[in-house]
């Protein structure tokens, strides 16, 4: 599932592609990805100009020069394109916006979803997301207020958004590899300078992983040279039975909470 890393890439790549471009047409192709009736989405899309795009937590928000705003969750399993029906990949579509030049394809939306919103409703759907981790505002105090007499594991923790924003199962590993931290830990047991490294960790990870263009192997366009480039720098995901860089041991994979978690039982303490 892509996460903040993986979002913040597409955010940035589609307002600079997007940004002041009018939708001319809309196909849907699957109403469950929408929130209103086909009619009613079409309507209201059609000759609007996309005013530009930001992220919160793993969403997208597309501003319309109507007013109105579109909330994207890709959920697993989805991903974006930007081309012609020339190049565009050979899958099912479940939405497509056509500008003068482009389209914008929305792939995979078995379980994410492209909602209409207005500035009420999207607020009231944000409202319970946390902090964004990469804020400049969220420093170490903030970090350590956010934990102060929470319980829980540290996996359970960093993926749950009500708390933090924007990381999922990659990342959660990740920063607790950084942080020589075993993802089982309690959130009770940590010392001060254990959860300083935490902090050190989280903001080190999203920001390179932003940098490198986050994990999702599909590109976002024709000749995409940034999309999916952290895919190779992943240090315990999916790297069950690999040899951990720092200490040799063999990489480990087990569940937290139903989710598949990845760590070193060498060097994460």
């Amino acid at each position: 599932m892509p996460e903040l890393p993986e979002m913040e890439t597409y955010k940035q790549q589609l307002h600079t592609i997007l940004a002041g471009k009018r939708i001319i047409d809309t196909d849907i192709q699957r109403e469950k990805s929408i929130n209103v009736a086909s009619d009613l989405f079409m309507k209201e899309l059609n000759g609007a100009v996309i005013i530009k795009i930001d992220r919160r937590a793993k969403h997208l928000i597309f501003h319309l020069s109507t007013g109105k705003y579109l909330l994207l969750h890709l959920m697993l399993g989805g991903w974006m394109y930007v081309g012609t029906d020339q190049d565009a990949p050979k899958r099912t579509k479940q939405i497509t916006f056509t500008f003068d030049n482009v389209k914008l394809y929305f792939i995979g939306l078995r379980l994410g979803y492209l909602h209409l919103h207005n500035k009420q409703t999207l607020e009231e759907e944000l409202a319970d997301i946390g902090p964004e981790p990469l804020e400049n505002n969220f420093n170490i105090d903030s970090f350590q207020e956010l934990l102060e007499g929470r319980r829980g594991m540290l996996k359970t923790t960093l993926v749950n958004q009500h708390v933090i924003a924007g990381i999922g199962n990659c990342y959660s590993d990740e920063i607790c590899y950084e942080a020589y931290l075993l993802p089982d830990r309690g959130l009770d047991e940590l010392s001060k300078e254990e959860k300083e490294k935490l902090y050190s960790a989280m903001v080190s990870v999203l920001t390179n992983a932003t940098q490198l263009g986050g994990y999702m192997e599909n590109p976002l366009y024709k000749g995409d040279q940034l999309t999916g480039g952290y895919n190779d720098h992943c240090l315990v995901y999916d790297r069950e039975g690999m040899e951990c860089n720092r200490c040799h041991s063999k990489i480990i994979k087990t569940e937290i909470s139903s989710r598949k978690t990845f760590f070193c039982p060498g060097c994460q303490k």
